[in-house]
């Protein structure tokens, strides 16, 4: 592995503002300071609730928001306020999949000029010619390249995924920000597209930022796992550290929701009371502390920074965190969390 990260980020966030008619009506917090690396041919995972701000995390990652706060480097690059003209050439290194293969594909043009279009847009005519890179480029994800002159509505959700693999892939791209790519996906394709994205990975040396809420495809396929709640990363570490020996609750209890054959009866979930707060109003000290069972006075007086513990990889934000592998309380313990 590289000494350097290929990407890093530090204290990024994205504020909204919300207005009540002509009057401010305050700021969304989607993201609320961020760090974390991302090294070459390495696959970071961001897993959350819905809400919790991954999506608007990788928008960033590729510019595609501006951040309201905190710096994205990218092989020893500012690129966190570059203007049209640099994100033209940034492009060519660092490409977004989109969640919905519906949406994120123009019904109008064929699959052939939608791969071949990055590379008509930054001019690029590769050797053998443009029509001939788009058929390898739908070879290389498993699609006919015949089927060059279709359009989107001739393919099912699956193929029209992997056209927009294929599209992300067009300028031979060092990290792919991969925002949900099978979650709109039947279960028997999920499969496919992440054995995909896992072979060409090995394959290219792609670095990935995989954002998804299915815990079980994120342990398949990332090397790291980032856990945020309410805009910010609760934990972070590598993957067996992460689903072994999760510190954080929040961790814990998004854990205890995956399914398993061999952990039966009520007791072996962690049932959250209480709704997420709102972003536009967050807690004070630790967000996840409305809901957390550990609660305690300095919870909400002080906010808990992410902190590596006893010189390991994993870091969390909580002001007692767990230790040891993952036990699930009963639900004598569950029923005293706080709402």
């Amino acid at each position: 592995m590289s000494t350097e990260p290929l990407l890093r980020v530090r204290g990024l966030s994205k504020h909204f503002p919300v207005r009540d008619g002509f009057r401010s009506g305050g700021l969304v917090r989607a993201v609320d300071g961020l760090d974390f690396e991302v090294w070459p041919g390495q696959t970071l995972g961001l897993v959350g609730e819905s809400g919790c701000g991954k999506s608007t995390t990788g928008r960033m990652l590729v510019r595609l928001l501006e951040p309201t706060a905190g710096s994205i480097e990218f092989a020893g690059r500012d690129i966190t306020h570059c203007g049209r003209r640099d994100l033209r050439s940034l492009r060519q290194d660092l490409q977004i999949i989109f969640q919905d293969p519906y949406a994120s594909l123009n019904p109008r043009h064929t699959v052939g000029r939608i791969v071949a279009m990055p590379l008509q847009v930054n001019g690029i005519t590769p050797p053998g010619g443009v029509r001939a890179r788009v058929r390898e480029l739908l070879e290389l994800v498993g699609l006919n390249p015949e089927h060059y002159n279709r359009y989107p509505h001739e393919f099912s959700g699956g193929q029209r995924q992997r056209v927009g693999i294929a599209r992300a892939l067009a300028l031979r791209p060092r990290l792919i920000v991969a925002d949900e790519p099978v979650s709109a996906l039947d279960v028997s394709i999920q499969a496919q597209v992440v054995n995909l994205l896992r072979d060409l990975q090995r394959d290219l040396g792609l670095a990935f930022v995989f954002i998804a809420h299915d815990l079980a495809v994120v342990r398949h396929f990332c090397h790291r796992v980032a856990v945020m709640y309410l805009g910010r990363v609760v934990e972070i570490g590598d993957r067996d550290d992460i689903y072994q020996r999760p510190q954080h609750p929040y961790t814990r209890a998004l854990l205890s929701a995956i399914p398993d054959i061999t952990r039966l009866g009520p007791a072996g979930r962690i049932r959250l009371t209480g709704d997420v707060p709102t972003p536009l109003n967050p807690p004070s000290g630790c967000r996840f502390r409305t809901r957390c069972w550990k609660a305690r006075d300095i919870c909400a007086t002080e906010e808990p920074a992410l902190t590596t513990r006893d010189g390991g990889t994993q870091s969390t934000a909580c002001h007692f965190p767990e230790s040891g592998p993952l036990a699930v309380p009963g639900p004598e313990a569950v029923e005293e969390v706080p709402t």
